[in-house]
């Protein structure tokens, strides 16, 4: 059975150019944080990924902290603070912050207080893109980066997440990214690398390959690979509903990512359509890859005032630049099968 790939807001595939930029990396022997020669050039990788972070978020005059991920990136600049934020925020937002920011049917939320809080660029379960406010004091650019145009510099947001494997980067490397003058308490102490905001001694490997992702990321942007995507992810939504005419899009009314696609059907359970799409050879996800593979009923939707079998049914399907018609046909195919068997039983 050929295996067909359909979430890419979970982890997208690791570039090329990733790959090889993490294999040459692995051949410099230097610690970074040493004066000599090889210390130098383990050094340079960094300084150069980045740059091209840093070019590939239009953050210029910007600070950059490499991190594990953006989950140790959000405790960073969140362990300290009273902030508020919308109760669907990913989890490593939620754990920090007080929910209470009002999120409407289409799931776009109201912020009140901008310095006082943490709105997410994009919603990594229904691909919804907020309005983010002037001085905002952090978002969670995780999902939007790479997929539609961010520029840091421009945005007014004081900090922000990225993740390297969001974007084709390696797993384990993320950012925080603050605005030019913004100073943090380190919650790592040690060496005081990456300019004493994450001691450690720095990931050399795995930056060097986000790096030559995030370039190749912009590069695709620029490209209008994502708006190829984005015709597909229309496609599927129309043979969708012609099949089920009683689905529910989330979102749908509203700016999405050009990928992301989250529909239900109230009754049939999200992880049962996920099982039994992964045996039909498609994988696709109940919500936000983010629960050490459990499914839990989403908060996302919860918050856009749908009851919890409702929430409950929802899967996502997040396409990529790899996938084709032919693709979304043979899943439609497969799904429309499933969805047969369930209005029979549910007669």
């Amino acid at each position: 059975m050929n295996r067909v790939y359909m979430d890419w807001n979970a982890t997208a595939p690791l570039r090329p150019e990733a790959r090889a930029a993490m294999i040459a990396a692995m051949d410099v022997l230097g610690n970074p944080s040493s004066v000599h020669a090889e210390g130098r050039a383990a050094k340079a990788i960094i300084e150069r990924a980045r740059g091209q972070v840093k070019d590939a978020f239009g953050a210029s005059s910007a600070d950059i902290a490499f991190t594990s991920g953006a989950t140790e990136a959000a405790a960073l600049v969140l362990a300290d603070k009273d902030i508020q934020a919308a109760s669907g925020e990913h989890d490593c937002i939620f754990v920090w912050t007080d929910p209470v920011l009002p999120t409407d049917a289409n799931g776009i939320v109201t912020v009140t207080s901008p310095k006082d809080s943490s709105l997410q660029a994009v919603n990594s379960e229904t691909g919804v893109v907020q309005s983010l406010p002037d001085g905002l004091y952090l978002s969670d650019y995780v999902q939007a980066f790479g997929k539609i145009p961010c520029a840091f510099d421009w945005s007014g947001v004081t900090s922000a997440l990225l993740s390297a494997h969001k974007v084709g980067g390696p797993k384990g490397v993320g950012a925080l990214v603050l605005k030019e003058g913004v100073e943090i308490a380190s919650k790592i102490k040690g060496g005081g690398q990456e300019q004493g905001r994450r001691s450690g001694t720095e990931n050399v490997t795995g930056i060097a390959g986000f790096g030559a992702a995030a370039e190749a990321a912009a590069r695709d942007l620029a490209d209008g690979v994502w708006d190829q995507v984005a015709e597909l992810r229309d496609y599927l939504e129309a043979r969708i509903i012609e099949v089920a005419p009683d689905v529910i899009i989330f979102g749908k009314d509203v700016k999405r990512l050009p990928n992301t696609s989250n529909f239900a059907i109230a009754g049939w359970k999200g992880e049962t359509q996920v099982m039994q799409m992964d045996l039909a050879g498609y994988a696709i996800s109940a919500g936000s890859a983010c629960s050490s593979g459990k499914v839990k009923t989403s908060r996302v939707l919860q918050a856009m005032g749908f009851d919890d079998v409702t929430a409950a049914s929802a899967v996502r399907v997040s396409l990529g630049p790899t996938n084709t018609k032919d693709e979304i046909d043979g899943f439609v195919s497969a799904w429309a099968r499933s969805y047969t068997k369930f209005r029979a039983k549910a007669a």
